[in-house]
């Protein structure tokens, strides 16, 4: 990580970039979502991309948002990350509705997209458990998903934002590796705001809330495991998101 790098992961946080950073966060979680669901729907109509293809595809999108936007709004794109960054005390509680409102509209236009492009095929990319799949497995599973997740951005992070090389490769990965072995039981979720959009536009909330619930107990167990290997958030990551970090760090 550059100093260029720390210095411009605390310049969105500037009140004059509040409503930069709002778009980019929307337009990011709208592309997350167009790729992610996006792919479930086209193979159903098509039947010509694999499910590799469906898992991979996410987490080369983020990686690539991640690149272009992540000085921008730190890419969180995921109100599990903003939570997380908040609870660390590096990402302010107060931008955090705010955050959150960007990343649902970004999520809702994608899916409302998708239905126009492509009808109901696939559900319009939902997520939804494997049948027989029981409803408190799938519960478990996300939220273990979202623990390593949580944990893999958290460790990867520059203050309050996902910036550079390692947050991008990292995160990427993570996203793809976990779709490639959980996407055919759970979806592979890990984002509330991914499951919830598709639901709302084809009119099916029935396992909604289990994936919300799952996304809130990944996040909140792994900001507990990061106390565990990082210790308790400290004076400089208040400062950072507080936006008063001058260029010399101090």
């Amino acid at each position: 990580m550059t100093n260029k790098d720390k210095e411009e992961s605390v310049n969105f946080l500037d009140a004059p970039n509040k409503w930069r950073a709002l778009f980019a966060e929307a337009w990011g979680t709208f592309l997350l979502v167009l790729v992610s669901a996006g792919a479930v729907a086209v193979s159903a109509m098509t039947g010509e991309i694999t499910k590799e293809m469906q898992v991979i595809a996410p987490g080369l999108m983020v990686m690539v948002i991640i690149y272009f936007m992540g000085a921008v709004s730190g890419a969180h794109i995921n109100p599990a990350v903003t939570v997380a960054f908040a609870c660390r005390r590096h990402f302010p509680w107060k931008r955090v509705p705010w955050y959150l409102l960007a990343q649902l509209m970004g999520a809702l236009l994608a899916a409302a997209f998708l239905k126009a492009m492509f009808g109901p095929m696939g559900n319009v990319g939902a997520t939804v458990p494997y049948p027989g799949f029981g409803n408190w497995k799938v519960l478990i599973m996300e939220t273990v998903l979202t623990t390593g997740l949580i944990n893999t951005i958290l460790g990867t992070a520059a203050g309050p934002g996902n910036i550079g090389n390692n947050g991008a490769l990292a995160i990427g990965g993570y996203i793809a590796l976990a779709g490639l072995w959980a996407s055919p039981l759970t979806g592979a979720s890990m984002n509330a705001v991914r499951t919830l959009a598709p639901d709302l536009v084809r009119g099916d909330l029935s396992t909604t809330g289990i994936y919300v619930l799952a996304s809130l107990l990944g996040t909140l167990i792994a900001v507990g495991f990061e106390w565990i290997l990082k210790g308790k958030p400290s004076h400089h990551a208040d400062k950072e998101a507080q936006g008063t970090i001058t260029k010399d760090g101090t």
